[in-house]
């Protein structure tokens, strides 16, 4: 699945691109490869969106009907979020140290007001490599669509995407940083490049053990990880309607697991869509560090807890990871 290439070249526009070169084809008209066939593998500059994108849905926990837009943003400015529904509209950075729940999903908070359930969207300016966003909503939860994040990178791609005239700075991982508790685990190893290995375990015959890879430079996001669906047993979903919670979640919004089966009629979107989905979580949660990252991220049984603990344990260990403003000449 995951191609290897050992020479980059740039192109006209500041960014690197193969020397080998593939064709990405996605379903249902969300990406179109350039027309000389180059995949775009690394942004040199930072990026943002070229014009403003709107949808609506619900929250899968408040079952409140929210709209939210996705503006550009200029440069150094990052992913915010802006509450239009509260007094004086306050914006919240989309920022780890500005995490204030991750019991069911990642909250987002600053001065009183929240966002919940980002890392949808989070995992989509990730892997879409989008810098600077601002994002309106007026509500306090994110909606849900349909499960996955295809929703979202749909907007982004027919918004169009545009690169800015200020350079990128990455995270680079210069040293292993590990957290583990029990079988959890996060693992952060040196790398010239993006990838995570994400690895789940469930009793249930349709899970078991699941492992997925994501490599940056195979540009596979939009193929292979937006379109997973979050999942969760029935009787738990039962159990969360009663005690308030869940209130958005239907058939049309996640994949529903019986004792040995799924309730959706349309059966999986991929055989390891679990694993899948849970990479995208990773993927939204990690973004919170505010940087791409340069470095492979493996996982194991980690949620959005213990992912935001990973993000603490490694600021902790300042000698394991240095910022850099990558030149396109260096690499």
């Amino acid at each position: 699945m995951h191609k290897r290439f050992g020479y980059f070249g740039k192109n006209s526009q500041g960014t690197l691109k193969r020397s080998d070169t593939i064709k990405t084809t996605i379903s249902g008209g969300l990406y179109q490869a350039p027309a000389d066939d180059t995949v775009m593998t690394i942004y040199m500059n930072q990026r943002t969106l070229a014009k403003p994108f709107s949808c609506s849905g619900t929250g899968v926990h408040s079952g409140v009907r929210v709209n939210l837009t996705v503006h550009p943003a200029p440069a150094n400015h990052g992913i915010r979020f802006q509450r239009s529904d509260l007094p004086d509209s306050p914006t919240i950075r989309a920022l780890f140290r500005n995490v204030v729940d991750t019991s069911l999903a990642t909250v987002i908070g600053q001065e009183g007001a929240i966002v919940s359930t980002i890392e949808h969207l989070m995992a989509t300016f990730a892997g879409l490599a989008i810098d600077n966003a601002l994002v309106t909503i007026d509500g306090y939860e994110m909606p849900i669509m349909d499960g996955s994040a295809r929703v979202f990178a749909q907007g982004i791609m027919e918004a169009g995407i545009v690169a800015l005239d200020k350079p990128r700075s990455f995270l680079a991982i210069t040293k292993k940083v590990e957290l583990c508790e029990g079988d959890k685990r996060v693992t952060a190893v040196p790398c010239d490049h993006f990838s995570i290995t994400c690895g789940i375990a469930f009793n249930h015959p349709m899970i078991n053990e699941q492992s997925v890879t994501l490599d940056s430079r195979d540009n596979t996001f939009l193929t292979d990880i937006s379109p997973a669906r979050t999942f969760g047993f029935y009787r738990d979903i039962k159990m969360l309607k009663l005690y308030g919670l869940g209130r958005g979640a239907e058939l049309d919004t996640g994949i529903a697991l019986t004792d040995d089966g799924i309730m959706n009629e349309g059966g999986l979107r991929f055989p390891d869509e679990f694993a899948r989905h849970k990479l995208l979580d990773c993927l939204g949660d990690f973004s919170l560090l505010g940087m791409p990252i340069l470095a492979h991220i493996t996982t194991n049984k980690s949620g959005h807890a213990f992912n935001h603990a990973f993000l603490e344990t490694l600021f902790e260990h300042k000698d394991s990871w240095e910022t850099r403003t990558v030149e396109a000449d260096a690499l």
